[in-house]
């Protein structure tokens, strides 16, 4: 299996179709469980061998990801003095071999899911496979293989990247991105929001991926020589994929092993709850 250990996680942006509460709370901090959103991608990225995140957060302060990922040494001290010390490894999000390194992206500027990928790579010069995965959803499979693990197992040489894949009921497609995958499971595109009679399979995209040194840069090269307006389009990843595929790259298409889970909506969040916590 191959070892990747860097991953990028975006977490920028407003979260408006959570307001109000986003006002106040970032998307990806919204809690399921006893853990934020984005953690659930975090842990089990690290349980897959990354050492180094690169997590894209917005440029306004106080920033919620990185307060939550930082040693909290007054609450450190107050465990201590109480007697408490049992809690103090609850208190610790991050283990010491593991590293977050901050990319701010101004919510003014280009928008869409590409934009935070070549930031990254362009500002730590990143040439080689990462896992790409987005913060306000996540797999759930405790004690099964993880969406990581089968992103990794779909791989079949260094140069392949990997999306992961759900299935969703036929009816619900056309609030996703839909693959069309061949035979040996390699993915030929992603159809965004079909309708059911024209969707090429129930098969949706849940913004998991590893990505090649050669697909990164064909995400910057995207970026760089499109100029969009704000009422033009989003700079949609799955654009520079396409191109990717186009130039006879291979994406390998990974099954999701567990159970879909998105915080992105409050019906989604309370689901996700439910699941977490034990209910249906």
């Amino acid at each position: 299996m191959q070892k990747i250990t860097k991953a990028i996680i975006p977490v920028a942006g407003w979260g408006t179709r959570r307001l109000p509460i986003t006002k106040v709370i970032e998307k990806s901090m919204l809690p399921v469980g006893n853990r934020p959103l984005v953690d659930y991608s975090v842990q089990e990225l690290i349980e897959a061998g990354v050492t180094d995140i690169y997590m894209v957060i917005s440029n306004v302060e106080p920033c919620q990801v990185r307060e939550f990922y930082k040693d909290n040494i007054a609450l450190n001290r107050y465990l201590e003095e109480r007697g408490k010390t049992d809690r103090l490894e609850l208190a610790k999000t991050l283990p010491d071999n593991v590293k977050i390194h901050y990319v701010s992206q101004d919510p003014s500027g280009k928008y869409g899911t590409a934009v935070p990928i070549a930031m990254v790579v362009e500002e730590y010069g990143i040439n080689e496979p990462v896992f790409v995965f987005m913060g306000d959803d996540f797999i759930w499979n405790p004690g099964g293989e993880s969406s990581a693990t089968s992103l990794l197992n779909a791989l079949q040489s260094e140069n392949e990247s990997a999306i992961l894949g759900t299935e969703v009921p036929m009816e619900e497609v056309e609030k996703y991105g839909v693959f069309s995958v061949d035979k040996d499971g390699k993915l030929l595109e992603v159809v965004e929001k079909p309708k059911p009679e024209n969707a090429p399979s129930n098969m949706i995209n849940p913004s998991k991926y590893i990505m090649s040194a050669e697909l990164l840069n064909e995400i910057v090269n995207y970026v760089d020589t499109h100029n969009f307006g704000p009422q033009d389009q989003e700079y949609l990843v799955t654009d520079p994929i396409s191109d990717f595929i186009d130039k006879g790259g291979i994406m390998r298409v990974a099954k999701a092993q567990g159970s879909y889970l998105d915080g992105g909506s409050v019906e989604g969040w309370v689901h996700a709850n439910n699941v977490v916590c034990g209910g249906k």
